[in-house]
């Protein structure tokens, strides 16, 4: 129960409001009036009963200075530290001066409508929130709140539209592949053929390629970080032209333990290839549009070195490739990611089925249900 005590100082009568939360401890504030006092104790108890209580002295923190907070003690590797930083100077940027337990649902809705307005990719948008709820949770393990105010629901501005991977043809892969200083061209190749990213292309060491068997071994990422998971390591067999072309660019090797270097014989910067990538794209789409090639059927102006790898995913699937083989072949940890990344790929299921339930009836019709 809250009691409420008057109390004479030098600067004249204050009253003191005290009450005890869930663990029995003990809480107090000053107030000028009895009736502000008694406000306040209240509202306080209620939280306790109602299981929303924070620390009176930790309500004002900010989201800033939890986020700073929570920095200090998040862990991994360098570049994932780096993307965690990155993605918290956004947060901060757009709500890191309102209060934990201030912040509202809509505070957060709205916050991500200003990142959309401001043309960030809708993938992005996501990443930034999934980080906000993943600070949010830890403030609350640690007691500065009570809910999460970034669990939006889909009408209150949760929910982002997926990016789907843009695509290209073959014959936009080889034309990209042409439009390549001839240095990098083979790393157009590995993407498209073997599903390796930016920064795996750049860590890819001479050792971690075999020609003879047309394995590549993708172990370690830029510069020399070894691969998050088993699955990302998991060998890739490569067809025996591009396994020559390997061996023909490994013999001009300058004396690298890595397969790709820039100009001066140091290995090649993922932003370097993405650089150079984003120039032969250009290329290709003005080409394109030089030969009148209608707009809808050039090279998307958003395709990405990594949407290479999604061009080796299509094209494994218009081959016939099962799920698990597309899995194995991207290296994901699981089937429900590749279902999610590229099930609209796979042809669709109702003409199929449409098919074979149309085989029970076959013979079976009446002449009142015979085509006329």
């Amino acid at each position: 129960m809250a009691s409420i005590k008057k109390r004479a100082t030098a600067k004249g009568v204050t009253w003191r409001a005290r009450y005890r939360d869930s663990d029995g401890k003990m809480h107090e504030r000053r107030f000028d009036t009895h009736r502000q006092a008694r406000e306040w104790a209240n509202e306080q108890e209620t939280r306790v009963v109602k299981g929303t209580h924070v620390d009176p002295r930790l309500e004002k923190t900010t989201l800033a200075q939890w986020c700073d907070e929570w920095l200090e003690g998040y862990g991994g590797r360098e570049s994932t530290r780096r993307q965690a930083r990155t993605h918290v100077s956004l947060i901060k940027s757009g709500l890191g001066q309102k209060q934990l337990v201030k912040i509202r649902p809509h505070d957060v809705a709205k916050w991500l409508r200003t990142l959309e307005a401001e043309g960030r990719a809708p993938s992005y948008i996501s990443a930034v929130h999934r980080r906000l709820r993943h600070i949010l949770r830890a403030a609350i393990r640690n007691g500065l709140l009570h809910s999460n105010p970034a669990e939006l629901s889909r009408g209150e501005g949760a929910h982002v539209e997926k990016r789907l991977p843009a695509l290209a043809t073959a014959d936009q892969v080889w034309a990209l592949h042409d439009a390549l200083p001839e240095h990098l061209r083979l790393t157009v190749l590995l993407g498209a053929f073997a599903g390796l990213r930016s920064a795996e292309v750049c860590g890819l060491r001479v050792e971690d390629v075999d020609t003879s068997a047309g394995i590549v071994f993708p172990k370690v990422q830029y510069p020399a970080v070894s691969l998050k998971s088993a699955a990302s390591r998991a060998p890739v067999p490569i067809p025996e032209p591009m396994a020559r072309r390997l061996r023909v660019h490994l013999d001009k090797a300058t004396g690298s333990r890595f397969v790709f270097v820039n100009q001066w014989g140091e290995q090649l910067h993922p932003r370097v290839l993405e650089r150079e990538f984003r120039a032969a794209k250009r290329a290709v789409i003005a080409a394109e549009a030089s030969d009148e090639v209608p707009q809808p059927q050039q090279l998307p102006a958003g395709f990405r070195f990594h949407d290479c790898r999604h061009f080796y995913a299509s094209f494994l699937i218009a081959g016939g490739a099962d799920v698990k083989v597309v899995q194995a072949r991207m290296r994901h940890a699981n089937a429900t990611l590749t279902l999610n990344t590229y099930a609209h790929l796979w042809p669709d299921s109702d003409d199929s089925t449409r098919a074979l339930v149309g085989e029970a009836f076959a013979g079976r019709e009446g002449p009142d249900l015979r085509a006329v």
